[in-house]
This record gives structure tokens, sequence and C-alpha cells, in this order.
């Protein structure tokens, strides 16, 4: 018992002194805590504001630590200590002012938010190690352990604290069900994150004790060692195998893959550089041999997935993620190069590299954004000047195109409207949008590839009339894959003194056939409905939600029996080993004349 207090009031003191040693930091946790609360409470949408300041205070909480670090690092700086958080605070608070305006939470903001504070992460890290007053090595690995025992104290407490709350609720009183993550905030967001910071210790500092912290922090663990010398280093040796064998079976064939290999070598790259600063402090020789070969193959590899995504780039020009993949080859391709010539003493300037092309990649006119915009503008406009389409900046309607000018086109257009972009595209009416403007302003409608879309969905505009004239009998039916047998309608009809059956039944995992029967059992009239419904997509090959009854109708008819059945809604899956489908639709029948 006496240890474990003495463990908690350990535990206490820590945080506490994490408290005092980054206060910015603190006052950011504490404030999206707050935010991230009242959103519980809300049980829905936050309004724009909260997530305006959500974000301000994400990039707040990492300038707290970045300043902290500089502070310990440089004494000048820790002299003016209030003016070096003053600063700090003065950019969270401009980064607030340049949200402010802002109409939504854009894709644009998310990433360029997400890379400062990845750019902000890897200062943090290269800082204490500046001319080599600590080793880079070990300060990346003090943060790995801290990293994961606030991960493993934290996990560790919130589910101690979820049985504690079930316990109250079954046995004494009920607890309202936000309790679990009111509970959750408090130990992830600020218990896990202020218990990391207070794990890390003042690395450049010459005090005894802060020098025998970081000492012990520094030091590495047995497990780990095992881990990477004999479990990862080695795994990663026949990935890179993989990887080679492939090379050269794209060599023989010349046929470079369709755009996997960008992911994967990325993957790579990252995995082999973070074992790569982790294997600097071993010395057995997986260890050594590792980081005497790593950087000398990763190059080669990354310049085979740079003419991968090249070929890629000219087919279909640059997107965001292509932008990432291309430049974090050129950053591991310079990675490579530097570490096959520097000693491991200097790894520090991985991240340096990594905190400068996060940065590039964000600053206009050269940032991902605005050469992705441009790019796939140009590559719009070729293809519509080629096609006759586009011609001195305006626009010639034109509908007998290529289905691949519609295909890529609307590809583009899309994009362009998922980003916002689409305000620059000059020679584009004021209020376009793909799926209702585009056959009117380029004179054919919006059509995907069904490779790219595993789904097709479609309903019935319910505003349009449908006509009825000419049947006798009219029925409502609704029906989904899976439907048990016994739940599949069916309906007794009575025509002119005349009993009938209409029956719904599946017939494979995609089709359900539509039939008409006698009193004995004989089929008069039927049909599927799986090869009408999937045709619905080539009338723009996307999803519609407001198709005009005519589309959306078929009929057919048999020794003067006629069905017509009339789509209200269509929801098809084209999983190859799972293909689903819900399909809801008016039935018409008519019996011929007596």
């Amino acid at each position: 018992m006496k240890r474990l207090s003495e463990v908690i009031i350990r535990i206490l003191q820590g945080l506490f002194r994490a408290i005092a040693r980054f206060p910015l930091t603190v006052v950011c946790l504490v404030g999206a805590a707050a935010l991230i609360s009242y959103m519980i409470s809300l049980q829905g949408e936050p309004e724009l504001i909260i997530q305006k300041l959500m974000f301000t205070f994400l990039l707040g909480a990492f300038l707290g630590v970045a300043a902290q670090f500089a502070c310990e690092r440089f004494e000048r700086w820790d002299k003016i200590r209030p003016l070096v958080y003053g600063l700090a605070a003065v950019l969270t608070l401009g980064y607030y002012l340049i949200l402010a305006p802002a109409p939504s939470i854009s894709f644009e903001v998310e990433i360029r938010t997400l890379v400062a504070v990845f750019a902000m992460f890897c200062v943090t890290l290269w800082v204490p190690s500046y001319c080599r007053h600590a080793d880079f090595n070990t300060i990346a690995l003090t943060h790995l352990i801290s990293a994961f025992t606030s991960v493993l104290y934290s996990g560790v407490l919130s589910a101690g604290c979820a049985s504690i709350i079930a316990t109250i609720d079954t046995l004494l009183f009920p607890v309202n069900e936000d309790a679990y993550a009111y509970m959750m905030t408090i130990v992830w967001v600020l218990f896990a994150t202020i218990y990391y910071l207070s794990l890390l210790p003042r690395f450049n500092s010459e005090d005894s004790i802060h020098r025998e912290h970081a000492g012990h922090m520094g030091e590495y663990p047995k497990i780990l060692e095992i881990l990477i010398s004999y479990i990862a280093i080695p795994l990663l040796s026949v990935y890179t195998l993989v990887l080679t064998a492939y090379f050269i079976k794209i060599l023989l064939t010349l046929k470079w893959p369709s755009g996997q290999l960008g992911t994967m070598v990325l993957a790579y790259s990252a995995a082999g550089l973070t074992i790569y600063v982790l294997a600097s402090l071993l010395e057995n020789r997986f260890a050594l041999w590792y980081r005497r070969i790593f950087p000398k193959v990763l190059v080669p590899v990354v310049i085979m997935q740079l003419v991968s995504v090249g070929i890629r780039v000219e087919a279909y020009g640059i997107t965001e993620s292509r932008y990432y993949v291309t430049l974090f080859g050129v950053f591991s391709i310079a990675c490579g190069v530097l570490l096959s010539f520097k000693p491991v003493a200097k790894n520090g300037i991985i991240a340096l590299l990594a905190a400068g092309f996060a940065i590039f990649s964000v600053i206009p006119p050269v940032d991902t954004f605005t050469v992705s915009r441009v790019s796939q503008i140009n590559r719009l406009e070729h293809m519509l000047i080629q096609e006759g389409i586009l011609v001195g900046g305006k626009i010639t309607p034109k509908s007998m195109v290529s289905q691949n000018l519609r295909v890529e086109s609307t590809s583009i257009l899309s994009y362009l409207e998922r980003r916002n972009y689409i305000n620059s595209v000059k020679w584009l009416p004021a209020g376009f949008n793909t799926v209702d403007k585009m056959k009117s302003t380029l004179g054919f409608e919006p059509a995907y590839a069904e490779a790219d879309f595993s789904n097709f969905f479609a309903s019935l505009d319910s505003q349009k009339p449908f006509e009825i004239s000419g049947y006798d009998t009219f029925v409502n039916a609704s029906f989904y894959s899976g439907m048990q047998q016994g739940d599949q309608p069916v309906y007794d009809l009575l025509v002119r003194g005349v009993r009938y059956k209409l029956a719904f039944e599946t017939v494979s995992s995609k089709d359900v056939r539509v039939s008409l029967k006698n009193e004995q059992g004989t089929e008069l009239v039927g049909t599927g409905l799986y090869e009408f419904a999937k045709s619905l997509s080539g009338i723009s090959n996307t999803p519609k939600e407001s198709i005009a009854p005519e589309k959306m109708t078929f009929e057919v008819v048999k020794n003067g029996y006629k069905l017509r059945v009339i789509f209200q809604h269509v929801n098809l899956n084209y999983d190859p080993n799972e293909p689903r489908y819900e399909y809801s639709v008016f039935v018409l029948f008519a019996a011929p004349e007596a």
C-alpha cells in the first residue's frame, strides 16, 4: 500500500511539474477538453466557432511544447521565457484570426494545420540536439518510451474508470451514458498528454538531477532491443527483397503498377527511417549491418517509386496525395544519400528535413493545394480544347463526346468541387455543380467509370406523375439481400373474377424475380430486376436522387399479360465477393380481356 501511494504521489508530482513547465500547452489542452465536453453534451454537429477553436488549441498546444524546448536549449531564450511564450500565444491567436472569416473547416485548413503540427513536432525532436548538445537518437528513444508509457497508463486508467462507472450504473443508480465520453476526454486529452510531457527530461540541463533523469529515460529497454534487432530489421529486410523482386518484374515486363506502389514504398521508407534511428543506439550485428545497408537500398527503391508516380502524374495530373507521395519520395532520397555518408550522431538531419519539407508543402505557390488545383484545371482545359468544347476561353456545348472524356471531365470537376476549387475555373458559370449543371454547360451528362465506385444509388423523382392507365392493379413492395424466404412479399390479386399471385423471389445474391402466377402456380409473366437496375447507372453512371419516372420504368409482356415495374429506390453494391441489393418498387399488372 505504501509503495502504491508513493507511485501515485510521484505521478502527481510529475503532472504538476509538467503543468508548470508547459503552461501554454496545458491551457490549450484544458480548452480542448472543455470544448470536447461541450460537443458531447450537444449530441449533434458543433457550431463552426467550436471547430475553429479546436484547431486553434491543437496548434497552440504544440507551439507551447516547441517554445519550452527552445527556451531549454538556448540560454538567452530562457532568460526571456515570458517573451517567447508571448510570441507563441500571439501566433496561436493569429492562427485563430486567420480561421475566423473562413465559412467552413475545409480540407485545406485541416491539412495545413496537421502539417504545421507535424513540422513543430519534428522541430521539437531536433532542437535539443542542435550543435550535438544532446544525442538525437536518445531523444527520439525517450519520446517513444514516454509515449508508450503514457498510453499504457492511460489505457489501464480509462478501462478501470469505465468499469467503475458501469458498476455504479448497475448496482447503485443510473449513470448518464455521456459519463464514459467525459471520462475518456479527461483521461486521453488531459492526463495522457500531460503525463507524457512529465516523462520528458530537460535534455539540455546541467543540473545533476535532470541529467540523471535524462540518462534513466534514455536507457534502451531490452525488449525494444529484441524487437528492433531480431524482429523489425529481419522483417524489413524480407520486405526489401519482395520490393526488389517486384521491381525486377517491372523492368522485365515493362508494366508499371496502377497506383498501389506509392503507398507501399511510402510505408516502407517511413518504417525504415524510424527503425534506422532506433537501431543507431544498438551495437549488435543486425543493427550494424542495417545501418550500413538500408540508406543505400532506400535510394533506388524510392527512385523506382518516383518513376511510377511520374507515370500516374503524366496520365492523371497532380493531386494532393500524389504531391505528398512525390515529396516524401524526394525526402527519402535526400535522407538515404545523407545517411550513407554521415555518422549516426547526426541523424537529427532526418527531423530537420522532415520539418522543412512539411513547411514547403504548404507555402504558396509551391504548396500542394495550388499545384494540384492548377494541374487538374490545366488537364481539364486541355481535354476540352482538344474536343472543341473550350475555344478561346468560351464553352461551346457538345453532346456527342467519347465516354472517356465524360468520365475524365466528371472526375476532375467532382474533385474541384470537393476541394472548393470550382470557382477557380474562370470559364465555368457561377453556381456550377457537376450533378445538375454539367449537361447544360458542357453538353453531356456526368459519368463515372464503374470501377471507380462500389455502390450505386438512385431514387424516383416523386414530384413527377407517372402513367397507370391500361393496368388493372397496383402494388408497392420492398426487398433486400439476405431477406428470409418467408419475408419475401406475395400478393393475392383478383382481376375480373380471376385470382392471381404476384410473387417476389430471390434468385441470386443480386437479383430478384417478379412473377405473376395463376391459381395452379404456373408463371404467366415475369422478369428479373437486376439487369434493369444496373442499367440505371448508365443514365449518368453516378448516384442520382431524382430520376424521372420514365427512366425508372420498364415493362414486360407475355401472352397478353403485362407487368410494369417502376423503381422507387435502387441501392446496389458491386463488391464481387459480396454483392448486395436493396430495391423498392411499384408493380402494375394488367390481365388480357376475356
